[in-house]
């Protein structure tokens, strides 16, 4: 039913799928929300209420554990395998494809495009179980980088502690590809907050050329760069008009700038309607993990060396890209990777 130009959805909607978009959307609300929430809850309940003695213990906490974002993280699978995802995944639906095998005897850093608004394919597939990553990719983990800000957000953190997310630090990359004899995937979304401001429905515009830094990480480390892209991801949300030159957009820098986080204003769709919201659009969202790339453990690389190691990724994740838009991509002829 349309009505004052909203369409709004069936009555008539099978739980399942009720349930799926609940989940879609509760998601949105926490990784988004969540740590805004978690701050105004904690202070509330530290000057407001006699639970104040609980919130400074937990305060404390919060201190004592800073590090462990740093080094190596404290994850728990029974938070990744929490029936919640699973809705999650079926709402797009979410799928991971390997095409290369990648041996546990080595660490991986998985460079993931494009970052979207909120990276949900990286997301499901990565920081839970929903798509048995460990299954495609025996004796692997893989954790989620992300803003080493998120784990001083009370309440939040635990969640983000929970799925398996680490501080996108260097030193914090450098510990756990250090310390560990294989089997680890660091998942980086290169492109970053900014990248997200470039996400509209069929373009794929993403930020590589000036992103230098995880291959300098990778030759000091030794470690394998994985090219990985998802496809679907830029067609979640729409967004309000912001082209360069604009005043919402040098906004939105600034704000960008000052707390890392991109304040994309995103247009899905509601509950119970599908013109305008905050929940991503159903749209099947495929992870496509390319190739591993050798690269040589050199403790200080040169300048030629990194440039040399961030062309031959930028070419595999051209070919990646090309390679697989005819299947996953809704109007291939005219799809194109577009690198600033």
């Amino acid at each position: 039913m349309i009505l004052f130009g909203i369409k709004f959805a069936p009555l008539r909607v099978p739980l399942e799928r009720r349930l799926q978009t609940l989940a879609a959307g509760m998601w949105f609300i926490i990784i988004a929300f969540g740590g805004m929430v978690g701050a105004w809850v904690s202070v509330y309940m530290l000057l407001y209420t006699r639970y104040y003695p609980l919130v400074l213990l937990y305060y404390t906490w919060i201190y004592v554990d800073r590090h462990t974002c740093e080094t190596g993280g404290r994850r728990s699978e029974w938070m990744r395998n929490w029936t919640w995802w699973r809705y999650f995944r079926d709402y797009f639906p979410v799928n991971l494809v390997k095409t290369a095998d990648l041996p546990a005897t080595h660490n991986y850093l998985f460079c993931v495009y494009p970052h979207g608004i909120l990276s949900s394919g990286a997301f499901c597939n990565f920081a839970s179980n929903a798509t048995n990553f460990r299954s495609v990719f025996p004796g692997l983990v893989s954790d989620v980088l992300t803003l080493s800000a998120h784990f001083w957000m009370p309440f939040s953190r635990e969640l983000m502690h929970g799925l398996g997310g680490l501080s996108a630090s260097k030193e914090s990359i450098t510990h756990v590809l250090t310390h560990s004899k294989g089997g680890r995937v660091l998942c980086l979304m290169v492109g970053g907050a900014r990248e997200s401001f470039k996400c509209k429905p069929g373009q794929y515009e993403i930020i590589l050329k000036s992103r230098k830094g995880f291959v300098r990480l990778a030759l000091k480390t030794g470690t394998p760069l994985v090219p990985v892209f998802t496809f679907g991801e830029t067609d979640l949300f729409d967004q309000v008009a912001n082209p360069p030159g604009s005043w919402l957009l040098w906004f939105q820098e600034q704000i960008r700038r000052l707390i890392g986080v991109a304040p994309c204003i995103p247009i899905g769709r509601g509950f119970f309607q599908y013109s305008f919201g905050i929940i991503p659009r159903r749209h099947k969202l495929t992870t496509v993990v390319g190739a591993p790339i050798e690269v040589p453990q050199v403790s200080v690389p040169s300048q030629d060396l990194i440039d040399e190691y961030h062309e031959k990724f930028t070419d595999s994740l051209i070919q990646l890209f090309e390679d697989h838009k005819g299947k996953y991509v809704d109007d291939p002829k005219t799809a194109k990777l577009v690198i600033e």
